[in-house]
């Protein structure tokens, strides 16, 4: 049985894409009766364009109720290339179907078609388990999903599809004669996944402080502490629909923001439908919101604490191609008390790919800036600006770059060398 003969009977398959449900990043309420269980064990990999294209398997968070333990490792090659290694590790019954497959990638490669061969070979490395699981006679080079027929059952769930990330990341100190610096972020993600709904729940704890001896002075010190509290609620309309609840909490005092209590209902449209999202996405949002807010200081607006009635508007799109990417997309808000309280963001980043070895980068951000409400009245101190305690006032922020890359040299990317 060739390699290729075994890929297009994967593709055939019953319960293939047309029976798995559109949200490409969900752990699907249903699954596909008797295919394996596979767990995915890979720095580098797209997960959810994995789960949308080869679809022939049942994927699993745990690795210990995997069928299949498909472990990926990759190594930079002497041509500028990459190799990947895929070793398919069977257990309970397949514990005696074992091998490894390797995948090189050439340096000229997008990232787009690098995924494209991973998922190829990965179909490819699944299929003698698949041909174990089920039903020879169902198999064929093409498959029909006969009319009513029932391709998935219930999945048994203890989490309820409830995902925990606790982490505790950027924690840095820095100790000279007469300075000191401890920077900490932490905080958790609570996320649940299904076909229909997207929830969040992340609360999240930043802290800053910096302490400056001098000889002849007092002593200064700088506290800066960004906490909060993120929430969303999306729910899947159909292939082109979406709404939401969000929701957060924020104490910034860099900001002037002692409290401030924010709920948005929105929507989203999908101009292309959700299914290839991993490809295509041109999405438009609209979200309304009621916040209230207290101020450490009175405000340049005579404000300790108010109640705020905004709005929200953008339109973005994410293109993944073989000749590079783009990302780019445009948003503006304002305050229903005071239109003249406004903000309009254009963001984008590209890549493409000019000729073989050449590829150049475009990324550039700019805001129009009319809406700074927290701003604290009275003078910045020339200490508040330079520790950054304070924001300051401004009508624009502009941030960009352009960068070249180039390869050149050996075409062989078959060798590879992991000393030192």
């Amino acid at each position: 049985m060739t390699a290729t003969w075994l890929l297009l009977l994967c593709r055939a398959l019953p319960g293939a894409a047309q029976d798995i449900p559109s949200d490409s990043s969900a752990v699907a309420d249903t699954t596909l009766r008797d295919a394996p269980l596979v767990y995915i064990d890979c720095q580098r990999c797209d997960y959810n364009h994995v789960r949308r294209e080869v679809t022939l398997v049942n994927y699993v968070r745990d690795p210990a109720r995997a069928d299949v333990h498909v472990f990926i490792t990759d190594e930079r090659t002497g041509g500028g290339g990459r190799e990947y290694e895929l070793s398919f590790i069977g257990r309970r019954s397949f514990s005696d179907l074992d091998y490894s497959f390797t995948y090189g990638v050439d340096r000229n490669a997008t990232w787009d078609e690098e995924r494209e061969g991973l998922n190829q070979v990965l179909a490819v490395g699944l299929a003698p388990y698949v041909v174990q699981t089920v039903d020879a006679t169902t198999l064929a080079v093409s498959y029909a999903t006969p009319e009513g027929a029932d391709t998935r059952r219930e999945v048994d769930d203890p989490w309820n599809h409830w995902v925990f990330n606790i982490y505790a990341g950027d924690l840095e100190t820095g100790i000279e004669s007469n300075r000191w610096e401890f920077d900490s972020r932490w905080g958790f993600y609570a996320d649940r996944v299904t076909d229909t709904w997207k929830t969040r729940i992340r609360p999240y704890f930043n802290f800053d402080y910096v302490e400056i001896d001098q000889e002849d002075a007092e002593t200064i010190t700088s506290r800066i502490h960004r906490h909060g509290v993120n929430t969303f609620a999306i729910r899947s309309v159909n292939a082109h629909w979406s709404l939401g609840y969000f929701g957060d909490y924020l104490t910034r005092n860099d900001r002037n923001v002692k409290h401030r209590v924010r709920v948005q209902p929105g929507v989203e449209y999908s101009l292309l439908p959700y299914e290839v999202a991993t490809r295509v996405a041109i999405t438009f949002r609209y979200r309304i919101g009621l916040s209230r807010a207290v101020y450490y200081e009175e405000t340049i607006f005579g404000k300790t604490e108010e109640v705020l009635f905004n709005q929200q508007v953008e339109a973005s799109a994410r293109i993944r191609q073989p000749w590079g990417r783009i990302f780019t997309g445009l948003s503006g808000s304002h305050y229903f008390h005071d239109f003249a309280r406004r903000r309009a963001v254009f963001y984008g980043n590209v890549s493409v790919r000019l000729i073989e070895g050449l590829s150049i980068d475009f990324e550039a951000d700019f805001e129009m800036i009319q809406d700074q409400l927290s701003l604290p009245r009275g003078d910045t101190s020339v200490e508040d600006i330079l520790l950054e305690q304070r924001e300051l006032a401004t009508d624009f922020q502009f941030s960009g770059s352009i960068g070249l890359s180039y390869t050149f040299g050996s075409q062989y990317a078959s060798v590879v060398n992991t000393r030192f």
